[in-house]
């Protein structure tokens, strides 16, 4: 299920286009049904790539609602998490499609990606080879769905020895996407890369979130000296000069 920005009965919440995304507004006439009947001024369908065994389904799971009231579909072979988020524009739903291991088996089919009105795409920085993977997601990605926000996250931040280093990771640079560290174990930057993508959605750039997202306990703890050095590696490596070619990873 796909639905685009709504115009609410409050004239100032949306504007009624998204602009060069060509996204068309659907209304929704109803309010979600759950405990306490939140109105969802906007929906999205979100898709979540990456190599199999990155984290992206422990990431997910990490907002409780879109755990508990997970779908799978049958005939595309995904898991469907509906996470609700407070913002300043009102409660935007994005349904995010979690590929539930199917990358692992035969690939991805264009049934997960089509009428995908944004995206993210996760590598494990403690695993260089999903890094090298991020081009090949990217590419099946911009192939079906044109011109959609696109986050890069790098997971599993909380290890101290990881081997993909914040110098090394420049494809998002190249491409114009949003990159983030996160840490699923340590909720450490979950809510960021979908503020980005809500930002992007609305057409916002200055939406923010109103109320704390409901999130699983955190299982890993980052020490504050860790995540000090994880906030300097990345700032040095933005001011660093892009590399000529592609292979970030050579270790040279």
């Amino acid at each position: 299920m796909v639905s685009n920005f709504t115009q609410q009965s409050n004239p100032g919440m949306f504007a009624p286009t998204m602009g060069t995304m060509g996204i068309q507004p659907i209304p929704i006439t109803k309010p979600i049904p759950g405990p306490a009947m939140v109105q969802v001024v906007a929906e999205f369908k979100c898709i979540l790539v990456g190599d199999g065994g990155v984290g992206k389904t422990t990431f997910v799971k990490r907002h409780l609602t879109g755990e508990f009231e997970k779908k799978y579909i049958a005939t595309v072979g995904v898991e469907v998490h509906p996470m609700n988020f407070s913002t300043t524009r009102g409660v935007i739903k994005l349904n995010v499609w979690d590929t539930a291991g199917q990358e692992k088996l035969c690939g991805l089919r264009d049934g997960y990606y089509i009428q995908a009105n944004c995206g993210i795409i996760m590598f494990d920085v403690c695993s260089r080879i999903t890094y090298k993977n991020v081009p090949k997601w990217y590419k099946d990605v911009v192939r079906v769905c044109d011109n959609i926000p696109i986050v890069l996250v790098g997971n599993k931040v909380d290890v101290k020895d990881r081997k993909v280093k914040a110098k090394q990771i420049t494809f998002h640079r190249k491409k114009g996407l949003q990159y983030y560290d996160v840490s699923a174990k340590s909720n450490y930057h979950f809510e960021k890369p979908f503020l980005w993508l809500l930002r992007k959605l609305s057409g916002d750039a200055n939406l923010q979130l109103v109320e704390s997202v409901a999130l699983a306990p955190i299982e890993v703890l980052i020490p504050e000296e860790q995540i000090k050095l994880i906030q300097t590696e990345m700032e040095q490596a933005n001011a660093m000069e892009l590399p000529p070619d592609e292979d970030e990873l050579n270790p040279s």
